[in-house]
């Protein structure tokens, strides 16, 4: 049996990098599928679809909310030709209703242990319109490897540098962010996976750079030590989100190849300036992660919070506008009192203003936002330094011995041998 699987394309914003990560989720699900399914893969932003390749079914993998109008338009141009039409993913869950009038079926929830079932549905021709596992996790043990066989490797480098590959060690989160999602999607209990589990998935990616997209590994600290613990012997140099704001958990994660970490920053405290120092004193970049529209901010608190990000060494930023989306307390809260007004999903991009804001208009907003990418990379660009955080880890690959000669090949083409060279000097 062949299934075609697909990741719809997605609409970069102005300004963005322009790279592509290899998507998570597709090769997570893929993993769950019976060995006796054939499956091919197809990221949509980076190839196009080819709608006459052979297969028995279509699954259509959906992460962000962008992505969902492009998602329905593909199942309708398979549904046109005959195909069976399965969606899963982050943004079916948050728009499942909508998502129900353009396929043949709806997988909600985590797909490990299930899909045999879906599958045999299929076969005998009683495939349910919507299989509802939400808030029914199965055992976290029973996550495996990715399939990450499925990529085509070549289509994933920025100027030929190769992508970081991604990978989970837990699910769910404790924590329930104003603006986040996933406790509806994923459950208020974290769930580690058993360490076992994680080397052996460690033990199956060739690549040394990794983006580690847990929610949040700060949510246990006993289990985040054993897992920068098991981490050195693999000398990868990996990016996360949080990590415990502790010196002998920092000092670990240093030692296990901690790159940069995205540290949300929220205010201007003297808590957020240190908390980035200590990420600096254990060698571990920061990229901010600064989200502007919350009801508590007014015009003059996004410039302080502006000019405060100036002052603390952040290696990276990155500004969002709030995004509502369905199934949050900021979308329950902004339909309540009638101020979202745009419902375009093409426009729940986190780089557009679609609801009122309570301080100003949206068009100020909209300004704010383009003033704070300004601001902050008015002396250095974005790419400049995005090149800065690279030097550094390439130079502490040199120092372990796992940096790859095709790597200084394609950096000096892209970037200029004089440059690249007085960053390999240093270490020679």
């Amino acid at each position: 049996m062949k299934c075609k699987l697909i990741y719809p394309r997605w609409n970069k914003l102005p300004g963005q990098t322009t790279f592509n990560l290899p998507p998570h989720g597709p090769v997570i699900f893929a993993a769950s599928l019976p060995s006796y399914v054939d499956v091919s893969f197809t990221d949509e932003n980076v190839e196009e679809i080819n709608f006459d390749d052979e297969c028995d079914f279509v699954a259509i993998s959906m992460m962000l909310t962008t992505q969902v109008k492009r998602g329905w338009a593909i199942a309708t141009e398979y549904r046109k030709r005959g195909k069976k039409v399965i969606f899963g993913g982050i943004s079916t869950m948050l728009h499942a209703e909508e998502t129900l009038q353009y396929a043949d079926s709806v997988f909600l929830g985590e797909s490990e242990g299930r899909m045999e079932e879906v599958i045999n549905d299929l076969r005998n021709g009683t495939l349910k319109k919507v299989y509802n596992y939400m808030g029914k996790q199965p055992p976290i043990e029973i996550v495996g490897p990715a399939r990450r066989d499925l990529y085509k490797r070549d289509l994933y480098n920025h100027k030929g540098v190769p992508m970081v590959d991604l990978f989970h060690a837990s699910r769910g989160c404790r924590f329930s962010c104003y603006p986040c999602a996933v406790s509806y999607l994923g459950g208020r209990c974290f769930r580690p996976r058993p360490i076992e589990k994680v080397v052996e998935d460690l033990s199956t990616i060739d690549n040394n750079r990794l983006f580690i997209v847990d929610n949040s590994l700060a949510q246990n600290k006993e289990w985040e030590m054993q897992l920068f613990k098991e981490l050195i012997p693999f000398k990868k140099k990996w990016i996360s989100h949080t990590i415990e704001d502790d010196p002998e958990v920092l000092d670990l994660a240093a030692q296990a190849g901690a790159w940069y970490v995205y540290q949300a920053v929220y205010d201007t405290s003297d808590y957020i300036k240190e908390r980035v120092k200590r990420y600096h004193d254990y060698g571990i970049g920061v990229e901010g992660t600064i989200l502007l529209g919350l009801d508590n901010q007014t015009e003059d608190d996004i410039k302080r919070l502006i000019d405060f990000l100036l002052e603390i060494d952040l290696d990276l930023a990155e500004f969002t506008i709030l995004a509502p989306f369905p199934h949050t307390k900021a979308y329950d809260d902004l339909m309540r009192q009638g101020r979202i007004y745009d419902h375009d999903w093409d426009h729940f991009n986190a780089g557009q203003v679609v609801y009122q804001p309570k301080h100003m208009t949206p068009e100020r907003l909209q300004e704010l936002y383009d003033y704070a990418w300004k601001s902050f990379y008015q002396d250095e660009s974005q790419e400049q330094k995005m090149f800065k955080l690279f030097s550094k880890v390439m130079m502490r690959e040199m120092e372990d011995g796992t940096y790859r000669p095709r790597d200084r090949r394609l950096i000096n083409k892209s970037f200029g041998k004089d440059v690249v060279r007085n960053i390999y000097l240093k270490n020679e």
